[in-house]
């Protein structure tokens, strides 16, 4: 018996040794910049130890490994991976081509391609995460597109996607061709408890991980904004939704479109062109946030002749900015999105930008970019801070962007789960 137990015991050790020599070796890389925002607070002289592809210390005077990597960001404010909260990485600026040309002229081979090169523009800008609302008729093209960026087939941001945003019938567009010719929709179409509900599954079953319907849309006497859905109905879609514990979000700009969706128990309310101060302290009440996408009316706006700077500002865009004053007077959480596909990918850092311009302090938008994203969407157990234990997703920006928010556009490094893809 004792030979056998010998040989044993020999075969275990041997067995260790060989695992010992072929794991991959421990990677520690320490990260000096002048000063670190971690989602909250800035603290100066800080340092950032990361092992592998997390966070493994925050802080001055750390105790680091002899192998650990300096990586010197003399000049540079460190930051969280910021987070667009409203993207469509499968369109393109509308002044290029036109949505509804987009939807019915580009194929979806086109499509996908363009949106590989805007996931990489929109990483290199510093958004190491998306949450992307809707293909527009390139259907479940951005299950695959998450997943190749998964894989490190392509470089990208992380994805949360929305699949085929959820519409009613007769509301969304393209609508450009004559009545009696069935053109391709730009969303999924479906109507009453039923329909929902199998539509809502059949997403789910696709991969997404976000539901987003469209509450009020451009259909309404002389295409005027007006309801889709009851509430009924958007109660359905969530519930169902939260029972594969997906949140939905809501495309709402009416009054009622947005009062509908809330009481419904959507998470986020995109646009809220048309909130009022009732609706805004309803928001409050039912902690639902709002992503202003304040970029996309601006560029839109100068698409259709604007010249900013040199003429006022068009009403809608006054109307905008009551908007989001009295949304902030509120207390409503603001997310961080631009509605980016409307411009250009890449070009992310223009809704930071503007919704400083519009009243918001530095400090507010660059926690709306990391750690309130983070937490309205819930993934702060993963990314939205820089703190112990959570990805290393980090950009660092030359000075300081708590004094000027153009700042983050000056990127000068960009890490992804570990992996430094700029410079």
């Amino acid at each position: 018996m004792r030979k056998p137990l010998i040989l044993l015991c020999t075969l275990l050790l041997l067995a260790q040794h060989m695992l010992a020599q072929v794991s991959p070796p421990e990677v520690y890389l320490l990260l000096k910049p002048d000063r670190v925002f971690d989602g909250e607070k800035l603290h100066d002289n800080w340092q950032v130890l990361i092992k592998n592809n997390k966070i493994e210390a925050v802080g001055m005077q750390l105790q680091v490994p002899a192998s650990a990597q300096i990586v010197e960001l003399k000049g540079t404010t460190l930051l969280p991976g910021l987070i667009e909260g409203h993207s469509h990485l499968f369109l393109h600026p509308y002044n290029e081509t036109s949505w509804n040309d987009q939807v019915l002229k580009e194929s979806r081979v086109e499509r996908v391609a363009r949106a590989t090169v805007h996931a990489r523009n929109t990483l290199l800008a510093g958004f190491t995460t998306v949450r992307d609302l809707g293909t527009e008729g390139a259907g479940y093209d951005d299950v695959g597109l998450k997943e190749a960026i998964h894989k490190k087939i392509i470089p990208g941001p992380r994805m949360l996607i929305a699949t085929e945003a959820i519409v009613a019938t007769g509301s969304y567009g393209p609508k450009e061709l004559t009545y009696d010719i069935q053109t391709p929709l730009g969303a999924a179409a479906a109507d009453g408890i039923e329909g929902l509900t199998k539509e809502v599954r059949k997403q789910i079953g696709k991969g997404a991980d976000i539901i987003k319907v469209y509450a009020d849309y451009r259909w309404g006497l002389n295409r005027s904004a007006a309801p889709t859905f009851t509430e009924a109905e958007l109660r359905t879609v969530v519930e169902v939704a939260a029972s594969a514990g997906r949140p939905v979000v809501a495309h709402a700009s009416t009054e009622e479109g947005m009062r509908r969706a809330i009481m419904a128990g959507v998470s986020t309310i995109e646009h809220g062109d048309g909130g009022t101060p009732a609706i805004f302290k309803l928001m409050k009440k039912n902690n639902v946030a709002l992503c202003p996408t304040v970029a996309a009316g601006d560029a839109i706006a100068q698409y259709s002749g604007w010249q900013k700077g040199a003429q006022p500002e068009p009403e809608r865009l006054q109307n905008k900015r009551k908007s989001l004053k009295a949304a902030l007077a509120a207390g409503v959480t603001i997310s961080m999105g631009g509605d980016a596909g409307v411009y250009a990918h890449g070009d992310n850092a223009r809704e930071m930008e503007l919704l400083v311009d519009y009243g918001m302090k530095p400090i507010d938008v660059l926690k709306a970019a990391t750690s309130v994203n983070a937490d309205v969407f819930k993934i702060n157990n993963e990314v939205g801070r820089i703190k112990t234990g959570l990805l290393a997703d980090l950009i660092a920006v030359e000075g300081n962007p708590l004094e000027n928010i153009a700042q983050v556009r000056k990127v000068k490094l960009v890490m992804k789960d570990g992996v430094i893809y700029k410079p």
